[in-house]
């Protein structure tokens, strides 16, 4: 698998180049991404990938965080929302 295979259009490498980008649109990016996604790639494979990529040289950045959000990597603060927060649950 490669860049091109899974980011056929761009789309996370130009999230990178957007100066001051939110982690907000990089969330909307990356599911635009992730629907364009050809039938039968591995998502979880896919987002090694660009992990791999993108994240060692730019951790901070906010796509970085959606990546490593994407496989389930950021540390849980622990904070519940929702009904469960309110209603200690």
């Amino acid at each position: 698998m490669t860049l091109d295979e899974i980011d056929r259009v761009g789309l996370i490498a130009e999230s990178y180049r957007i100066a001051d980008i939110y982690i907000g649109e990089c969330r909307s990016i990356f599911l635009d991404w992730a629907l364009k996604l050809p039938d039968g790639v591995d998502q979880r494979a896919a987002i090694a990938l660009l992990i791999e990529t993108y994240c060692k040289k730019t951790p901070k950045h906010p796509m970085s965080i959606v990546l490593q959000e994407g496989l389930g990597k950021v540390q849980n603060t622990g904070r519940r929302g929702g009904r469960a927060a309110r209603f200690g649950e």
